[in-house]
């Protein structure tokens, strides 16, 4: 069973312990820079989300790669940059749609979300449950179903 981060911007506090603990779980320290996950703060309303990349099918940035440091990694279904094989051409950078490829300055190398091997470190930090680690199939009618049932969507009384 893949599984996808699964982000809920309006449970987001703005908090950074996603941030927090990207970095610590990817280079050991407590840096919100070198956090693969970032949260955007909406100043004009207040609001803040949590983005990271999608690890989308179409996986642009894999493709786009002239020298195959992206791969997918067979368990987590992760986009993974191989940092050995990563030459910092940045092409990846240019490719992928949502801006979720970082180049790092200090390594000369990409960075992106591989999704921890399987456990994510933002998901399991995060204390209002805005960012989950969660089944892929849970969508189409499934998810509608449970969201209409949310709402009061039952079936009347004959």
């Amino acid at each position: 069973m893949q599984k996808v981060l699964h982000i809920d911007p309006a449970k987001c506090t703005g908090c950074l312990q996603c941030e927090m603990a990207c970095s610590f779980e990817n280079y050991g320290t407590y840096a919100t820079s070198k956090s693969r996950i970032k949260v955007f703060d909406f100043h004009h309303t207040g609001r803040k989300v949590p983005y990271t990349c999608t690890q989308c099918d179409e996986a642009w940035c894999l493709h786009a790669c002239p020298v195959e440091a992206i791969t997918v990694d067979k368990v987590t279904g992760a986009k993974v940059v191989n940092e050995t094989t990563c030459v910092g051409c940045k092409v990846c950078t240019i490719a992928c749609p949502f801006g979720t490829v970082n180049y790092v300055q200090e390594t000369g190398k990409v960075q992106k979300c591989d999704l921890c091997g399987g456990d994510p470190a933002c998901a399991d930090a995060c204390p209002t449950g805005a960012i989950t680690f969660i089944d892929a199939n849970w969508t189409g009618i499934d998810r509608m179903k449970q969201w209409a049932d949310k709402l009061g969507n039952q079936t009347a009384a004959a």
